[in-house]
């Protein structure tokens, strides 16, 4: 499990934070392991009536960029640094 403060970043207002993101995969451990974060070049994907996003992590997952897209709204870009 891995959670990461976040940002969002809109047309015309530059990055402003946003809610965190916690990420557990339970049945896939190699991929978010329970105790650490994903490796480097994992991307990982979702789609749900909550938004959808994609996002790559760098730096043995210290940090991901991607884009996020919510109910209403239009796409807009998504980082995140990992908190302990």
């Amino acid at each position: 499990m891995a959670t990461y403060e976040t940002e969002i970043h809109t047309g015309g207002g530059g990055w402003q934070p946003d809610e965190p993101l916690t990420l557990s995969l339970a049945n896939r451990a190699e991929v978010v392991p329970a105790d650490g974060a994903p490796a480097t070049g994992t991307s990982v994907t979702w789609s749900s009536d909550a938004g959808n996003g994609s996002v790559t992590f760098f730096d043995e997952g210290s940090s991901f960029q991607g884009s996020a897209q919510f109910p209403g709204e239009g796409p807009v870009g998504y980082r995140g640094t990992r908190t302990e």
